[in-house]
C-alpha cells in the first residue's frame, strides 16, 4: 500500500503551507500557501538572506521615506519568496494582503494590485497568484472587485458558512477554512483534549462549507487549512485542496493507514441555503461566538508578526 500522502492525492489536491523551499521540493505539492507569520519565521534563516537583502535595496531605492521603505520592502519580500516557490510548483503560490488592512477595502485592492505589479514585473503571470484577504465584510468586497479584474483571491481566517457562501456569491476564487483553529476552540471551551476526526468541530465546519457549495453548486475551490493533525486531514480526503504544514506531510508521508475519500460532490447533505446581504452577515457572524473571537484573534497574530517582520526591516533599512 503507498503512503497517506499520496493515498490523499488521489482524492485532493494537497497544499504546502509554508515559505521553506527544501519542504516544498521534498513534498512536491501542486500550490504553495504563505501567511506573515510563516514569512517571518522563514526570514529569519540564513538561506533566505538574499531574499530579504533584495527586498531592502529595492525599497532603498523606491521609498521616499522610512515608513514607505518598509511598506515596499514588506511587499518586495512577500513577492521575493513567492517567485522562488512558484519555480517548484506547477500551480499558483498565496501571498497574503497586510492584515491592518482588514476593514479597508480600497486598501485591499490598492495593496493588491501592488503586488500584482510586483510579480508581472519579476515575469510571473497574475494567474498564478492567489491574493490571500482576510474573510470580513470589507475583505469580501475588496475580492469581489479584485475577481472582476482577473485577479484571483484566497479568502482567508473563514470560520463561519456565511464567510464562506458571502465568498461563493461573488466569485471568489478559493477560500481556506481554518479546521484546527475552530477545533482549538471548541478544546479550550470545553476542557477536551481533542475530538474524534468524524466529531471533530473543525472538520465538521469544513464538511458543511464543502456540502453547501457543491449542492448550490459554487464554482469556488474549498481549501481546508491549519490543521493539528494527520486524522483530521484524513478525514477531509475528498475536499477540493488541502493546505497542510510540513510537519502533517512528514506524518501523512510515513503513515501507511489507509485513506478512503469522505467528501464526495456527487454525494452532498442538506444545507439550508443563506442569503449573505450585509445585515445577515453580520448578524450570524455576531450569533457565533467562535468564529467572531477566531476572525479577530487571526488578524491580530497575523498583523503582530507582520509588525514583527516590518520593524526588522526597519532596522536593516537604518543600517
Amino acid at each position: 500500500m503507498s503512503n497517506a500522502l499520496d493515498q490523499l492525492k488521489q482524492f485532493t489536491t494537497v497544499v504546502a503551507d509554508t515559505g521553506d523551499f527544501q519542504a516544498i521540493q521534498k513534498y512536491k505539492p501542486q500550490d504553495t500557501t504563505t501567511n506573515p507569520s510563516l514569512l517571518l519565521s522563514a526570514s529569519q534563516l540564513a538561506q533566505y538572506n538574499h531574499l530579504v537583502n533584495d527586498a531592502i535595496e529595492y525599497a532603498k531605492k523606491n521609498g521616499q521615506n522610512l515608513e514607505q521603505q518598509a511598506s515596499l520592502a514588506l511587499d518586495k519580500l512577500a513577492v521575493n519568496f513567492g517567485v522562488e516557490i512558484l519555480k517548484i510548483v506547477p500551480g499558483r503560490v498565496s501571498t497574503e494582503i497586510d492584515a491592518r488592512l482588514s476593514f479597508n477595502t480600497e486598501a485591499t485592492i490598492k495593496k493588491a494590485h501592488e503586488i500584482i505589479a510586483l510579480y508581472q514585473a519579476a515575469g510571473i503571470s497574475k494567474d498564478r497568484i492567489l491574493i490571500k484577504i482576510a474573510s470580513t465584510w470589507e475583505g469580501i468586497r475588496a475580492a469581489e472587485q479584485l475577481e472582476k479584474e482577473g485577479i484571483h483571491c484566497n479568502l482567508t481566517l473563514l470560520f463561519a458558512l456565511v464567510q464562506a457562501v458571502a465568498c461563493a456569491e461573488v466569485g471568489v476564487t478559493l477560500i481556506s477554512p481554518f479546521a484546527g483553529r475552530i477545533t482549538d476552540y471548541y478544546k479550550a471551551r470545553d476542557n477536551k483534549s481533542g475530538y474524534p476526526a468524524p466529531e471533530d468541530p473543525g472538520v465538521i465546519s469544513v464538511k458543511t462549507i464543502y456540502n453547501y457549495f457543491k449542492r448550490y453548486n459554487h464554482k469556488t475551490v474549498v481549501m481546508g487549512a491549519s490543521f493539528r493533525t494527520k486524522e483530521q486531514i484524513i478525514e477531509l480526503a475528498g475536499c477540493d485542496f488541502l493546505t497542510v504544514s510540513p510537519q502533517l506531510l512528514e506524518e501523512l508521508a510515513s503513515s501507511n493507514v489507509e485513506v478512503v475519500r469522505k467528501l464526495d460532490a456527487s454525494n452532498t447533505h442538506d444545507v439550508p441555503r443563506i442569503t449573505p446581504d450585509e445585515k445577515t452577515f453580520r448578524w450570524l457572524m455576531n450569533e457565533d461566538e467562535m468564529a467572531t473571537f477566531k476572525l479577530a484573534e487571526g488578524i491580530r497574530r497575523f498583523a503582530a508578526d507582520t509588525i514583527k517582520l516590518e520593524t526588522e526591516i526597519k532596522k536593516k533599512l537604518q543600517a
